[in-house]
């Protein structure tokens, strides 16, 4: 029985010393820090926001053809492929214009000897007429003959420059730098003039396509800022600005197609990539911040601001101009980088200090 009582009072005095090491030397009991959390005012347009699905394409297209018909004996391009400004990228059978060119040259080269000949005969005429040896009608006779000849010699002059284009027409260059997006016919066809053979996405800009409803569009201001994100790569962003809308909702769904001209996009957006765009409009500007910072002093609405030097806290009186059950937008009272307590809000007190998530102390 006395082995029990020293035993009892022995851990009593051990509990007493571990009590007294965990009290200051004033008496006063240490508080922990209280963890709480967080968020950082970042600027932003708070409103409506609406995100829809769409994707990457050029924001000029073009379909490149032949000027004339033929039969295509090559085409030097597929899907995919890049090209640079004057590259060849397809050939037409070229023996007809190559035939056509030579009978042309051979009919303004005989034209022209008959120009060199009317052209002597008028001058001869001339010097017998200025000496009085031949008549005036003589004279007339061999000027109107040298003026149709000339009239031959220029057409054939001209039919040698039409089979000489005719020729280079068999050729197809690509007139800018881009992407080849589609082609549409294949070495062995016999096409029309102006039948598509590729079609190239130019490298002048990118833009984010997106199928819009009218609603949105009506709400929507005139130049509204629209951030897009690769679908896959959600981190991959770029910011846009709305360039074009279609006159006419899509007869299917109803919607109206949007082009955004994406501000300098990152390079893993590529042509034909999915995206989500994202838009924030119809309401008015301020700060957006969660519903549960919101607490009140003395009748006004605040918030809890940390200074992230001390890791104290202080009662910020702030103005709203909306709210909702999930977000409160604030007008005026903060400021963007401040850090503002989301939870617990009702359990501090002024200049009490905190403890922030790692990460953010």
């Amino acid at each position: 029985m006395l082995r029990d009582r020293s035993f009892l009072q022995l851990c009593a005095a051990a509990l007493t010393g571990f009590l007294a090491s965990c009290t200051p030397d004033n008496g006063e009991v240490v508080n922990e820090p209280r963890l709480v959390r967080v968020v950082t005012i970042e600027k932003n347009q708070a409103g409506q926001t609406v995100q829809f699905a769409g994707t990457v394409e050029s924001q000029i297209q073009v379909e490149l053809a032949f000027r004339i018909g033929g039969r295509v004996v090559e085409r030097l391009v597929n899907v995919g492929d890049a090209v640079k400004a004057g590259q060849r990228v397809a050939r037409l059978d070229s023996s007809d214009e190559e035939n056509g060119l030579r009978a042309a040259e051979a009919s303004f080269v005989a034209s022209d000897s008959q120009l060199a000949e009317a052209r002597l005969t008028y001058n001869r005429q001339r010097q017998l007429y200025n000496r009085q040896v031949v008549a005036r009608a003589a004279v007339d006779r061999a000027e109107q003959a040298l003026t149709s000849t000339e009239a031959v010699a220029d057409a054939a002059q001209a039919q040698v420059g039409i089979a000489r284009r005719r020729l280079d027409d068999t050729v197809l260059y690509a007139d800018s730098p881009g992407v080849i997006t589609a082609v549409g016919v294949e070495a062995g066809e016999v096409v029309g003039a102006g039948r598509m053979v590729v079609q190239i996405a130019r490298d002048d800009g990118k833009d984010a396509v997106f199928n819009v409803p009218a609603a949105t569009i009506e709400s929507s201001p005139p130049d509204v800022e629209v951030l897009v994100a690769l679908s896959m790569s959600p981190a991959t962003k770029a910011r846009g600005r709305v360039r074009e809308v279609a006159p006419r909702a899509d007869a299917a769904t109803g919607t109206f197609q949007v082009r955004v001209g994406l501000i300098d996009p990152p390079v893993e957006m590529r042509l034909g990539s999915t995206v989500t765009g994202q838009a924030t409009f119809g309401g008015a500007k301020g700060i957006e911040i969660p519903a549960s910072a919101l607490t009140s002093t003395e009748g006004e609405p605040a918030v809890w601001v940390v200074d992230p030097t001390t890791q104290k806290v202080a009662l910020r009186v702030i103005e709203i101009a909306n709210f909702s059950p999930a977000s409160v937008l604030v007008s005026d009272g903060l400021v963007v980088g401040e850090i503002v307590v989301t939870a617990g809000v009702q359990a501090l007190r002024p200049g009490q200090e905190v403890r922030l998530p790692v990460g953010l102390s």
